[in-house]
């Protein structure tokens, strides 16, 4: 477990209620700073993907540190703009939007990221001397699993490395200001060698373009999801990558801004979700442990066969036992099978941990229920950073016209 003790996590869930998510700063700011400390460049800037979690709170906290942000929104972007991000801090990097979205994010000043030649083409057009990024589809299938493989052939995102030929004259017909080159393979990437074998891909493209002032490399760093898991080794990586990027660089005789765009590597362990028990139910086989949550709230382990470390916080002396954790959701929403816990009886509190990336951000109102409060410990003290819903905010929208 963190530094986040055992009764500190109880404390919170009786000033706040639970289900609650709650966030550690430290362990985020801990995990920037190794990050930025892992590389050796002359340029390096690090914009965290808020998509990981997109409270306000949160982004306030990157921007303070020093962090630019990456966005796939409008409406992330206007988040990041109220937590203090300049325009030119924002990277916006969109998947099969429309021209109008297109246009709010020039008028607000962002870096954007083109991923197809429908809106290349329109950017020259509409936007000549609009400074843009172009991502790279570089065919290299990597990642935990294929709904996190981006890179692939098969894959909706980025234009085809092959269709370079295509990409060079589309930009040289509009004059195109190609300020930089985008490549994102995957996530969960363990090996330092995916990222080296896609820079070599990259760096061909960039030598098209003498424009380009940046290359970004996405991210896709893998986190331990259980005691002892497999990382991504950042420090060793830090090395190779500025190597490698470095030797490039002295090869062009100039020198690029390096970027990355971290999410869940910065906050995926900085996270944990704490639930009540409702209901021990032993069945022929099983002993499911039932609990106030479903995949409404945490839909990572139904939706990616994800892995979340829980732990009986009320009973952490009882003896162990196997059990199967669910939600109260109508579907089979299955946190766990078979896990070790110790004895946990009604209104046990659970803990969920590495709950920090693609949990709360991915939570929904299915089945009408209510999402969550968050809350932020920062600096020895706790704040509510998000309420916890009502049947008012259920409704706000519903004009309920008569019929």
């Amino acid at each position: 477990m963190s530094s986040i003790n055992r009764k500190q996590m109880l404390s919170l869930v009786d000033k706040y209620g639970a289900p609650l998510y709650v966030y550690d700063s430290a362990i985020m700011r801990a995990n920037y700073d190794r990050f930025i400390n892992a590389f050796d460049v002359k340029d390096l800037k690090v914009h965290y993907a808020c998509k990981a979690l997109s409270n306000i709170s949160v982004l306030k906290l990157f921007k303070s540190w020093g962090a630019g942000l990456d966005c796939v929104s409008i409406q992330e972007i206007r988040i990041g703009l109220m937590a203090g991000f300049e325009s030119n801090e924002i990277l916006f990097t969109p998947n099969n939007i429309s021209e109008e979205e297109f246009d709010l994010a020039v008028q607000l000043g962002v870096n954007i990221n083109v991923d197809n030649f429908d809106m290349l083409e329109y950017f020259g057009s509409t936007y000549p001397d609009y400074p843009i990024c172009i991502r790279i589809n570089p065919h290299m299938m990597a990642g935990g699993n294929r709904k996190i493989s981006v890179g692939h052939i098969g894959s909706k995102f980025g234009i085809s490395i092959h269709q370079l030929p295509l990409i060079e004259r589309i930009v040289k017909s509009f004059n195109i200001n190609v300020a930089g080159i985008h490549v994102h393979t995957g996530s969960d990437i363990l090996d330092s060698e995916i990222f080296v074998k896609a820079a070599e891909l990259v760096f061909s493209v960039v030598d098209k373009f003498d424009s380009v002032k940046y290359i970004d490399f996405g991210s896709g760093f893998k986190v331990a999801y259980k005691k002892g898991g497999l990382a991504t080794d950042i420090e060793e990586f830090g090395k190779d990558f500025s190597d490698t990027f470095n030797a490039y660089c002295q090869n062009r005789g100039r020198d690029f801004e390096l970027k990355f765009e971290p999410g869940k590597y910065l906050v995926s362990n900085s996270g944990f979700f704490l639930a009540r028990t409702n209901v021990v139910k032993q069945t022929t086989s099983t002993t499911f442990v039932g609990i106030d949550s479903g995949m409404n709230h945490l839909i990572r382990p139904m939706f990616y066969d994800a892995y979340h470390q829980i732990e009986n916080l009320t009973n952490p002396d009882g003896k162990k036992k196997i059990y199967s954790i669910v939600g109260y959701i109508c579907e089979t929403d299955t946190f766990g099978v078979d896990r070790q816990l110790n004895e946990v009886r009604k209104h046990d509190i659970l803990m969920f941990e590495n709950a920090g990336a693609y949990c709360y951000s991915m939570a929904s109102n299915y089945n009408s229920r209510y999402r969550p409060s968050e809350v932020l410990l920062h600096e020895g003290k706790d704040y509510l950073i998000r309420h916890r819903e009502t049947f008012e905010d259920l409704v706000r929208n519903q004009p309920n016209p008569k019929f």
